[in-house]
C-alpha cells in the first residue's frame, strides 16, 4: 500500500513538474523577442523615415537660400523669417489638426476628423515602425509645400497674412487634398502621385497662383508691354539653395517608398535615388541648352529651376522608370520652366523666383507622364487627380486670399516696398553695410 502511495504521489510530483515546464516554457516563448526579421525591418523602416525626414526638413533651409538670393538685398531677411516662420507654422498645425484630417479619413471619403494627432505604438510590429518616424516625415512634406507659396509671393506681401494663409494652407487645405490619396480617400483607387508631384506641388504652385493673381506684381515690374527685370541679389546663394533643395529631394523620393526593412526595398530605395538625380540633370542641362538658342545668353536663374523642374517632374513615379526615361522626364521639365516664365510675364503674372513653372506645371507634367512607365496607371485617372485637386486648392486658396485682402489686407504699401520690407516690416537689413557702402 505504501508503495502505491509512492508511485502515486512520485508520478503526481512528475506530472506536476512536467505542467510546471511547459508553462514556463510557454511563459518563456510569450517573453522572448520577436523575430530578428521583424525587429531589423521595424528599426529599418522607422531609420528611413527619420533620416528623410530630416533631409526634407533640410530643403527648408534650400527654399530659404534660393528665395533670398532671388530676391533683392532689401528683402533678403524678411525672406529667411519667413521662412523659419512657415515651417514652424506648419509644424504646429499638422499637429492640431493636419495629421488626422491626412489619415483620420475614412476609406472612400472625402475628409479626416478633426483631432488633435496621438502617436499609437501600442503594436510597433504590427504596425512596422515608429508612429513619430512617419508623422514626422509627413509633417516636413507639409510645410514643403508652403515653401513654393513664399517664393512666388515674396518682395510685396505683409508677413502676417502671409502666415495666416500658411496656417491655413498647412492645417487644412493640403491636409485635406492629401487625404483623398495618401489617406485613403476617394481619391486613391484611381489616382497615383508616388511622392507628391501634384499633392505637395502643384498644391503649393495652386496656391502660390491664386495669391499671385490677388497681390498684383512688384511695382516697377510691368509698365505697358514692357517687362522690367528684376534681378536678384546674390545667385551664389541662389545656387546653393538649388543645390540644397537637390540634395532633399532624395529624402523626398526616397523615403516615400516607406520600408527599407527588406532587400526589395532597399533595391527600390536606391532606384529612386538614381531616377530622381538624373531627372535633374536632365532638366539642368536641357534649361542650359535651350536658353542659350532662345536668348543667345546662358540664364542661370532659369537652370536653377531646370534642376528643381526635373525633381518635380519625377516625383510622380520615381521608383518605375528606366534611367533614359527618368532624364526624358526630367528634360521636359527644363522645357517646360525655360518657356513658361515669359508666357507668366506676358499673362502680368509676377513670379519672382519661377515656382509656379517648376512646381505647378512641371508637377502637371510629372504626374500625366506616370503611365509612360507605370501599366497600372492611367492618363484619365491622373487627369481625374490633376483637375479635382487644382479645382480645390486653387478655389478654396482665392478665397482665403481675397478674405484676407478685403480684411487685413495683404499687399505692403508702395513706400514699404519701396523702401523694402527689411526695414519696413522687420526695422533691419541682411547687409546693412552693403546699403550703407
Amino acid at each position: 500500500m505504501k508503495k502505491k502511495n509512492t508511485i502515486a504521489v512520485a508520478t503526481a510530483a512528475l506530472i506536476a513538474f512536467g505542467a510546471s515546464q511547459g508553462f514556463a516554457q510557454e511563459a518563456a516563448e510569450a517573453a522572448a523577442p520577436a523575430p530578428a526579421s521583424d525587429t531589423s525591418a521595424f528599426v529599418f523602416n522607422s531609420l528611413l523615415f527619420l533620416v528623410s525626414g530630416m533631409v526634407v526638413m533640410f530643403m527648408a533651409a534650400g527654399f530659404c537660400m534660393l528665395e533670398a538670393g532671388l530676391v533683392r538685398s532689401k528683402n533678403a531677411a524678411t525672406i529667411c523669417l519667413k521662412n523659419i516662420s512657415l515651417y514652424s507654422v506648419a509644424g504646429l498645425m499638422v499637429y492640431l489638426v493636419g495629421y488626422n484630417l491626412i489619415y483620420g479619413i475614412d476609406s472612400g471619403g472625402f475628409i479626416g476628423s478633426f483631432t488633435t494627432w496621438g502617436a499609437d505604438d501600442s503594436d510597433p510590429l504590427g504596425t512596422g515602425y515608429s508612429a513619430s518616424s512617419d508623422w514626422y516625415f509627413q509633417m516636413v512634406f507639409v510645410a514643403t509645400a508652403a515653401s513654393i507659396v513664399s517664393g512666388t509671393l515674396a518682395e510685396r506681401i505683409k508677413l502676417f497674412p502671409f502666415l495666416i494663409f500658411v496656417a491655413l494652407l498647412t492645417g487644412f487645405i493640403y491636409p485635406i487634398q492629401a487625404g483623398w490619396v495618401w489617406g485613403g480617400g476617394w481619391l486613391d483607387a484611381r489616382f497615383d502621385d508616388f511622392a507628391g508631384s501634384t499633392l505637395v506641388h502643384s498644391t503649393g504652385g495652386w496656391a502660390a497662383l491664386a495669391g499671385a493673381l490677388v497681390l498684383g506684381p512688384r511695382t516697377g515690374k510691368y509698365v505697358g508691354a514692357k517687362v522690367t527685370p528684376i534681378p536678384g541679389s546674390n545667385l551664389p546663394m541662389a545656387t546653393l539653395g538649388t543645390f540644397i533643395l537637390w540634395l532633399g529631394w532624395f529624402g523626398f523620393n526616397g523615403g516615400s517608398q516607406l520600408a527599407l526593412g527588406t532587400i526589395e526595398d532597399a533595391v527600390s530605395v536606391a532606384d529612386i535615388f538614381v531616377n530622381t538625380n538624373m531627372a535633374a540633370c536632365g532638366g539642368v542641362v536641357t534649361a542650359l541648352i535651350l536658353t542659350q538658342l532662345l536668348y543667345k545668353k546662358v540664364d542661370l536663374t532659369i537652370v536653377l529651376n531646370g534642376a528643381i523642374g526635373g525633381l518635380v517632374s519625377i516625383t510622380a513615379e520615381p521608383l518605375q522608370p528606366a534611367i533614359w526615361q527618368a532624364i526624358l522626364i526630367g528634360s521636359v521639365g527644363g522645357v517646360i520652366v525655360t518657356l513658361a516664365v515669359p508666357v507668366l510675364d506676358k499673362l502680368k503674372i509676377d513670379d519672382v523666383v519661377g515656382a509656379i513653372p517648376a512646381h505647378l506645371f512641371c508637377g502637371i507634367w510629372g504626374t500625366l507622364v506616370v503611365p509612360l512607365s507605370n501599366d497600372g496607371v492611367t492618363v484619365f485617372g491622373q487627369l481625374t487627380g490633376i483637375v479635382a485637386i487644382g479645382v480645390f486648392v486653387f478655389v478654396v486658396s482665392l478665397i482665403c486670399w481675397l478674405a484676407l485682402k478685403y480684411t487685413l489686407g495683404i499687399r505692403a504699401s508702395d513706400e514699404d516696398e519701396r523702401l523694402g520690407l527689411d526695414k519696413a516690416e522687420l526695422g533691419l537689413e541682411a547687409y546693412p553695410e552693403f546699403s550703407k557702402g
